[in-house]
């Protein structure tokens, strides 16, 4: 088996973890507002969403998101608009609860029927030198049948804030199990699909 891309992009190959891009991928069924933290309907939504209860509440704090009564009034009002550093945080809160609140259900729908088909595309190497260039790669598919450590970590949202290792590590092994010793080559990737 291959060792962890170490230099990634060292000659010239473009690409993104695909642990992260299927964490994408994820965010992406889990749905949720769609606009913006900057308008003021994306605020005000999400600003609803978080304070509607008190288990959403203390979530919110937790993240480290406690503005006073009268801030929060203010900011659902309009009369008061959340700093840069605020807005950023109202909305990296908000994915966060919403990926807690759906990991249920979303799980749920990926180990339905068995599991997910997942479709992987590897690094661009367009750029890169033939005589570095893998040319036994190409499109893999496969299904992922047990979705519970990926969706765990996802759900954690700690990928999000740079500690991205432990998704990585879940995803690198069931790249593993999936494809042999050929996961090294989608470690990295271009584009990746669930069929959920």
């Amino acid at each position: 088996m291959p060792g962890r891309n170490i230099d990634f992009g060292h000659y010239g190959a473009r690409g993104e973890r695909s642990s992260i891009a299927a964490a994408h991928v994820l965010d992406m069924l889990a749905g949720g507002i769609t606009s913006p933290v900057t308008t003021r309907r994306g605020l005000t939504a999400r600003l609803r969403y978080m304070t509607r209860s008190a288990h959403a509440r203390s979530l919110m704090i937790s993240e480290g998101l406690n503005p006073s009564p009268t801030t929060l009034t203010k900011w659902l009002e309009g009369t008061q608009e959340p700093k840069p550093a605020n807005l950023a945080l109202i909305d990296q809160t908000y994915r966060r609860m919403r990926r807690h609140n759906v990991a249920r259900y979303l799980l749920q729908r990926l180990n339905a029927s068995g599991g997910t088909r997942v479709e992987i595309h590897p690094a661009d190497d367009t750029f890169v030198h033939d005589r570095h260039r893998r040319r036994d790669k190409g499109m893999r598919k496969f299904t992922i049948r047990r979705w519970d450590k990926i969706v765990a970590a996802w759900a954690d949202g700690a990928w999000e804030k740079g500690n991205e290792e432990r998704l990585h590590d879940i995803w690198c092994q069931v790249l593993s199990d999936e494809l042999g010793s050929d996961w090294g080559a989608y470690e990295y990737c271009k584009a990746i699909g669930f069929n959920a």
